[in-house]
């Protein structure tokens, strides 16, 4: 099946959301209840829910934990206990917002590529689904990270005979009670299993470098300012951005606080192999584990892009405030610079902006089909 619409969105979390309200909010109507409409649009997200990532984050991870879930356009938060799971308080608000805004959303729809219809610069997109194919004139892609998680390769790692898990798959830290459990990762995330799994079982932290806090704190118009200012630096360079952690260092939290009284804060340098009941340490010692944790982080989810070559020599993906400077077609939200929840607004409405100035000065691609 073929179908048409002026922008495909390509993801339902809050880049996704975003674009949607501000798409609707410019006269583009649904392209699934009024598809001959001079302009539409449609969402199509992986999920069978709303809730984005949220949906999948580990269950004590609460609203009192993860930094500030800013709100969607046009729609304020409820308050909500601090102590609610983020997997359950931040998809029962989307879901309130796609019930006030009704957006076209196809659901569980899998995006399994993206290329150009023909040689065209102005030319349509064809977007290839798991519910078939849309013909479009552009594509704001909103896919986040969580289905590509980075996960290091070590040698030995095939021999280990105990667990291997990454931060995608950590539920709870019930499941390691009375273990030895190697953390690997320097990030917000790799904190935050630490602390909650010291609690129960006896834990090894290995970094690459050696982690970074900051003495003082995170003022988003001074520190906040200033990151944003070199992802986008980056970004409009072509370089591959790194993670979060690279850019602002960690901050004393209060469990990182917590780590650290209870002892577990204790960075080791990355170990050398994996043997099959423990690990080799830098310093050719071997340390006992059952367990390991790889919080090693996620990168873009983008695969279904490949087939239009937006990607440099280094890896990276230049941009323009949202578009992609080597394909105008596509623009990234909640990607570089707007991988935060104010920034993935902010993103969403900056794409919008910039489609309508495109569609309103280059003409209409060939029909397909």
């Amino acid at each position: 099946m073929i179908r048409r619409a002026t922008v495909v969105v390509i993801g339902g979390g809050q880049a996704g959301l975003s674009a949607a309200f501000h798409l609707h909010r410019r006269g583009f109507a649904s392209a699934l209840t009024d598809p001959d409409a001079e302009r539409t649009f449609v969402v199509l997200d992986a999920e069978d829910g709303p809730g984005g990532a949220w949906r999948h984050r580990w269950r004590s991870l609460s609203m009192a934990t993860v930094n500030h879930i800013f709100d969607l356009p046009g729609m304020h938060q409820s308050p909500v206990d601090p102590a609610t799971p983020s997997r359950d308080a931040v998809p029962a608000y989307f879901a309130a917002f796609e019930a006030q805004e009704q957006p076209p959303i196809l659901r569980a729809v899998t995006v399994t590529g993206v290329r150009r219809a023909d040689d065209l610069p102005d030319g349509d997109l064809i977007v290839s689904s798991t519910a078939g194919e849309w013909v479009t004139r552009a594509v704001v892609n909103a896919t986040g990270t969580w289905t590509n998680p980075v996960r290091p390769a070590y040698p030995g790692a095939e021999t280990f005979q105990g667990r291997q898990l990454h931060t995608k798959d950590y539920v709870s830290l019930d499941e390691f009670a009375g273990l030895r459990v190697a953390i690997v990762g320097g990030g917000i995330s790799a904190v935050q299993q630490l602390e909650e799994i010291s609690r129960v079982a006896q834990v090894f932290w290995y970094t690459r470098r050696e982690p970074v806090f900051r003495a003082s704190g995170f003022n988003p118009e001074v520190e906040g300012r200033e990151t944003i200012a070199k992802v986008v630096a980056d970004v409009e360079a072509g370089n591959p951005t790194g993670s979060v952690v690279s850019y602002t260092q960690l901050a004393w939290t209060p469990y990182a606080l917590a780590a650290r009284d209870r002892g577990a804060l204790v960075r080791r340098p990355m170990f050398t192999a994996i043997e099959p009941h423990g690990v080799r340490e830098a310093d050719g010692t071997f340390t006992a584990v059952d367990v390991i944790l790889w919080a090693t982080g996620f990168k873009p989810a983008l695969a279904h892009l490949d087939p239009l070559g937006l990607r440099n020599d280094r890896g990276g993906i230049e941009l323009r405030g949202t578009q992609v400077a080597a394909e105008p077609r596509v623009h990234l939200i909640g990607f570089g610079p707007s991988q935060s929840t104010v920034g993935a607004n902010r993103a969403g409405r900056a794409a919008v902006a910039s489609l309508v100035r495109y569609l309103e000065r280059e003409p209409a691609g060939v029909p397909v089909g």
